[in-house]
């Protein structure tokens, strides 16, 4: 009875561990290549799964770790596991050196975000996956850059983004892999060329600050002069239309001033014909009156001899006419 219960016990105990090694609880976004007798199986996928024991074994593969030691330095390590992680994953790369086109030796390093899509291709397709795609991305990275300038490199990042993701992703294809996103973090030329490169750089600026200036120099240059000549022609436009309106001004005063006189002159020949005298003769005589009043006044104060002129004489006849007119009247 004892040894019956003993290898009952047993029994239980190896069916117990059959079961349990059977069983295989994958998590989400997990996933898990099974061998049956050293060849495929199936592909195991998040949720309980049950394989045979022993017959059935779950492939190992090898991942990528980076960790970091307490003196803050960084390395990369490799791990076996039985687990696929299906979730995008980043690898950060140690620096590297690379030679541009213009023969600068300079350091760069770069991110790499991946996914994969097909855990049998990342397998069966490749050895040790993600060191493959360490040095894919170091030896495109060569390329790409070598075929570029410095001045290129520092101003170009996202067109060698793309072009590193375009490569990388139809070289790992094939490998199950989707290169979702590659990034550079760091360009650092030497120590001289940063130096050549800030010199050039102020260089630059105080260039485009003494074109600025000089642009705008030449700016209120002009726009002075055209407030100049604005002005003048404004001041010259004032001028022209003062002197038009003085004119009219007095053109019309002297219309008038006419206008009057004619009137004037209508008036005292209608008064002299009245009297049958010489209208003429009398206008004369008033103008020779006002003339020698002129003269008197302007010439002759202060002096004792006035100068008349030839025609005064006449001008006592004009005074009689005058007199006999007004007696008549």
């Amino acid at each position: 009875m004892e040894i019956t219960s003993i290898i009952s016990t047993f029994i239980l105990i190896f069916a117990a561990l059959i079961v349990i090694k059977g069983i295989r609880i994958v998590k989400q976004s997990e996933s898990m290549i099974i061998e049956r007798l050293g060849k495929y199986s199936s592909t195991l996928n998040a949720g309980i799964n049950v394989i045979i024991p022993i017959i059935d074994k779950p492939r190992i593969v090898q991942w990528r770790y980076a960790v970091e030691d307490g003196q803050g330095r960084r390395y990369v390590t490799y791990k076996s596991r039985e687990r696929i992680d299906l979730r995008e994953t980043v690898f950060d790369f140690p620096k590297q050196s690379v030679i541009t086109k213009d023969n600068v030796v300079t350091e760069i390093n770069a991110l790499i975000y991946f996914q994969i899509v097909d855990p049998v291709k990342s397998v069966y397709e490749i050895n040790n996956l993600p060191n493959a795609i360490e040095k894919l991305t170091q030896t495109t990275l060569r390329n790409v850059i070598g075929e570029l300038e410095l001045d290129d490199c520092l101003a170009s990042r996202d067109t060698i983004n793309n072009k590193l993701r375009i490569i990388l992703d139809d070289a790992t294809n094939k490998w199950g892999v989707k290169v979702n996103r590659v990034e550079l973090q760091d360009i650092n030329p030497p120590q001289d060329i940063k130096e050549a490169m800030e010199k050039q750089m102020r260089a630059e600026r105080n260039r485009r600050a003494q074109i600025i200036e000089a642009e705008g120099t030449k700016k209120a240059i002009v726009l002075n002069a055209e407030g100049e000549k604005e002005a003048a022609i404004n001041k010259a436009e004032g001028s022209k239309q003062a002197k038009i309106l003085y004119a009219e001004g007095e053109a019309t005063a002297r219309i008038k001033v006419a206008e009057a006189e004619a009137q004037a002159i209508q008036k005292v020949g209608e008064a002299v014909l009245k009297t049958k005298a010489d209208p003429a003769q009398y206008l004369i005589s008033i103008k020779y009156i006002d003339t020698l009043e002129q003269i008197l006044r302007e010439g002759g104060a202060g002096q004792k001899t006035v100068f008349m002129p030839y025609e005064a004489s006449g001008l006592m006849s004009s005074v009689g006419g005058l007199k006999e007119l007004l007696e008549n009247k």
